[in-house]
């Protein structure tokens, strides 16, 4: 064996010393040690480790491997098996040690250290020491209570601190996308299907937020299933031609927004036709849950951990379709009040542009605002009910004067109060629903009265 080969396999480093290269703990080290016997490093007189190059290597390797969504026990797994056949891991699969600087250190290894490490890491937009984090998180605990406690109550956190106006839309965005990342990344580890039965997992036109139903994919692999993650704002034709071809046991869909659930909606019918169950869930529905009355289907339940046993149940029934003639449809004078809002839209948004540009300030908000709220009136006219804004309403506006458009208080009700106006001016009797809510809101005398004009 040559000197520089001598060399790599001497045992000179300390325990502090490794720690520095690595960026693991050295309870992980010890853990790690003790349970699989990797690195296996040599002992002072006084019992003290001393790790070779090699054992760095090694656990650089590891570490590698979890980045790649790999467990810490199945990348020991993996280890051993190319042992097993004769050759080097650290050949076949090679980590770039000499030029790589040090992963960073980690301070903490509870659950609550972690993920606050990691929000501060995304804030920082530092994606070495997040994703560092995440694998030093897998070593330490499933990869379920990562997803739940570091990832989804982490972007929880990140979310509403967007939402309060404390962080950018960016440093959420980039959150996002790393934990988004990290679970396609633990997904593509997942066994193949052993249960029979095929589950189509994904989200209503409109909706974007897509850590919860490919979270939950994930956890029905993990458990099994045939899930199969369709993603974000699945439009109707879509979903139809995969119904065709995928031959679907179950169907699940999620909606944040009250607009999302409104355009889920289609989609429950489209299913019931097809006779095909559909389970949902989402904040949405988790705000409102007389939502639920609206929906033909089965609800998921507010608390995902749970929500794979829910699925499970359903799957294991009998008889599982929830028939759309059991829900509670928009009666003939909402559908009446959609079709003529809609057909109008175009003039009350012209009316509300020449209302404000004749006043001084910026108005950049007006774009947004009325495209937000005009999802808004459609969801309620959909789903039948105009109570339902009640339960949002505070958010939107929240959003609106804390951080979205950072509008003042006084002109947010200007705005509420120009929109009203020309509702009233371009809907005849069919908007008589909404300009009653509007009067409501914003507590304008019911003795007023609608132009009538068409």
């Amino acid at each position: 064996m040559s000197e520089v080969s001598n060399s790599y396999l001497s045992a000179t480093y300390n325990l502090k010393a490794v720690v520095q290269e690595t960026g693991l703990k050295p309870d992980t080290l010890r853990a790690w040690e003790r349970r699989y016997g990797l690195p296996d490093p040599d002992r002072t007189s006084g019992g003290h480790r001393l790790y070779s190059e090699r054992d760095i290597d090694i656990l650089k390797w590891l570490l590698a491997r979890q980045d790649e969504g790999l467990s810490i026990s199945r990348a020991v797994a993996l280890w051993r098996s190319i042992i097993d056949e004769g050759e080097n891991p650290l050949e076949t699969m090679r980590i770039d040690s000499a030029e790589s600087d040090p992963l960073p250190i980690i301070v903490g290894e509870t659950l609550n250290q972690l993920r606050d490490a990691w929000i501060d890491a995304c804030l920082e937009f530092d994606e070495q020491t997040a994703e560092t984090i995440l694998s030093q998180a897998l070593a330490l605990y499933p990869a379920e209570t990562v997803c739940f406690d570091i990832l989804q109550a982490g972007l929880s956190t990140i979310g509403r601190q967007w939402y309060e106006g404390e962080t950018t839309a960016q440093q959420e965005h980039f959150a996002s996308a790393l934990a988004l990342r990290r679970l396609n990344t633990i997904m593509a580890m997942s066994p193949p299907p052993t249960r029979e039965g095929r589950i189509l997992i994904g989200c209503p036109p409109g909706e974007e937020h897509t850590f919860p139903p490919l979270l939950l994919t994930l956890l029905m692999r993990r458990r099994g299933w045939d899930a199969i993650y369709l993603g974000a704002n699945i439009p109707l034709a879509r979903l139809e031609a995969t119904l065709e071809h995928a031959h679907a046991q179950l169907v699940v869909l999620t909606a944040q927004t009250l607009p999302t659930a409104a355009t889920m909606l289609e989609l429950a019918e489209l299913l019931d036709e097809h006779n095909i169950p559909l389970m949902y869930g989402g904040l949405a529905f988790n705000l409102n849950s007389d939502l639920q009355k609206r929906i033909p289907g089965h609800f998921l339940g507010k608390d995902l951990r749970s929500a794979p046993l829910a699925l499970e149940r359903l799957l294991n029934a009998p008889h599982t379709v929830a028939s759309a003639d059991n829900v509670q449809k928009a009666s003939a004078q909402y559908q009446a009040a959609l079709g003529h809002y809609v057909s109008k839209l175009s003039h009350i948004e012209a009316e509300i542009w020449d209302t404000f540009l004749l006043e001084p300030g910026d108005h950049s908000y007006l774009m947004q605002a009325n495209r937000d709220l005009s999802r808004y009136i459609i969801a309620v006219l959909t789903l039948g009910n105009i109570n339902y804004v009640a339960t949002t309403l505070d958010w939107v506006h929240g959003l609106l004067v804390n951080y979205d458009y950072n509008v003042p208080e006084q002109a947010l009700n200007a705005y509420l109060k120009a929109y009203y106006q020309a509702v009233a001016t371009h809907m005849d009797e069919r908007g008589a629903l909404l300009t009653t809510w509007f009067e409501h809101i914003l507590n304008i005398s019911h003795n007023s009265s609608m132009n009538g004009k068409s």
